[in-house]
């Protein structure tokens, strides 16, 4: 059986290697942006964590003075009620001028 009989000819046979070099570097390729990819998702993820945990950390905070102020309030309004009563009057005066004018 000559070369040619065999289907395979020494061009065909170096062009044999040449794409298995390019299967070859395209898997390698392919498993290298799936690593940055992987990477780039681990990275997001802690960001968004972090941001998540100051978020719930700020609305903690926030709820607390609230709480606090509301507490303030309460005690003002237990020890002075008129006084307290007057001035939420006033307040209401003032507001419904002003609403009136607009």
């Amino acid at each position: 059986m000559s070369r040619s009989e065999s289907g395979n000819t020494p061009n065909q046979q170096g062009g044999g290697s040449s794409v298995q070099q390019l299967k070859d570097t395209a898997s390698q390729v392919a498993s290298q942006v799936r690593d940055l990819g992987s990477q780039a998702r681990d990275a997001a993820t802690e960001q968004y964590q972090a941001v998540r945990d100051s978020a719930t950390e700020y609305y903690n905070q926030g709820r607390e003075k609230a709480q606090q102020w509301e507490q303030q309030l309460e005690d003002y309004v237990r020890e002075q009620p008129l006084k307290s009563v007057l001035i939420a009057a006033g307040v209401g005066v003032l507001l419904g001028v002003i609403w009136k004018r607009s």
